[in-house]
């Protein structure tokens, strides 16, 4: 069996999905206060972990369960076209799954069970019997933990070496629930195709407009959560800016709602910059409280 072109194992691993994980592990550094420039080679460790390593696993193993639906709707992607031969997908998955535990062994402990936790969720998410992504609840929790919360957490482990303060935990909880809402709108330009396979995203679930309502309140709640904490943690002025991006975030919420099929993908492009934003605030709240 031939082997599969470089070129074509980096389009499976996806650089482009790497950012948000290796954005929230930044986060998490920030938030600790502990960072210092003797940290940096553990810091970009980390970051390889959450991104390259992680994240690339996760792309791999839902490429290679979804094959058969690329097949006809995508079939120029690196499995369906034949420029990753055979099982090697599959291969591909396992062998960036290993490669990614033996990397979190060498972070601490407390990273080994975030990187734990989050390959299984990736796994879990894509892979019979479970596959969490064909139910937008199970599906749209999962990814919001792994591309969010665990990343967050992962950044604070890596600079403490051992368990992180619990308000960096409450934070990477609060945030990792708004991504749920931040998944949903990814599901609005499929909802035919999604219907036609039976996966139940939440547009096909609720319907569009009850579907990108929820979106709206599930991004939106949470942030008020952060915002509540910073105020309780006697940090008015970054829960102020916290407010203005959420605020930011209203502003555009109306036009989604009246047709979120036409504008999630701006949304995704204009609000959920400053949801990830309002990520970067809360860690240096956080950071000046340490």
């Amino acid at each position: 069996m031939r082997s599969p072109q470089p070129a074509a194992v980096l389009k499976l691993l996806k650089p482009i999905t790497w950012f948000a994980p290796m954005w929230a592990f930044g986060c998490g550094v920030v938030s600790s206060g502990l960072f210092a420039p003797a940290h940096w080679k553990v810091v970009v460790a980390g970051i390889a972990l959450a991104g390259p390593l992680i994240c690339a696993t996760s792309q791999a193993v839902n490429d290679w369960y979804d094959r058969d639906v690329d097949a006809i709707n995508e079939p120029e992607r690196p499995i369906p076209s034949g420029r990753i031969p055979g099982r090697w997908g599959f291969y591909i998955a396992c062998i960036w799954t290993l490669a990614s535990l033996i990397w979190a062994v060498f972070l601490g402990q407390w990273v080994l069970y975030a990187a734990i936790i989050g390959l299984a969720l990736a796994w879990i998410y894509s892979a019979p019997p479970l596959r969490l992504k064909q139910n937008g609840w199970w599906g749209n929790s999962a990814v919001g933990v792994a591309y969010e919360g665990l990343p967050w957490f992962t950044g604070a482990a890596v600079v403490a070496a051992g368990l992180p303060d619990a308000r960096i935990i409450t934070l990477a909880i609060l945030y990792s629930l708004g991504a749920h809402g931040i998944m949903t709108l990814n599901d609005f330009k499929s909802i035919e195709g999604d219907r036609r396979l039976g996966v139940r995203s939440l547009p096909v679930q609720l319907g569009v407009r009850h579907a990108v309502q929820l979106a709206c309140i599930v991004m939106a709640a949470p942030q008020v959560a952060v915002i509540g904490f910073l105020l309780a943690w006697g940090r008015p002025v970054f829960a102020a800016l916290v407010a203005a991006l959420l605020i930011g975030q209203f502003t555009l919420m109306p036009r989604l709602i009246q047709n979120p099929r036409k504008w999630a993908v701006s949304y995704n492009a204009t609000g959920t910059t400053l949801y990830v934003l309002g990520m970067l605030v809360s860690a240096f709240a956080l950071r000046s409280i340490a």
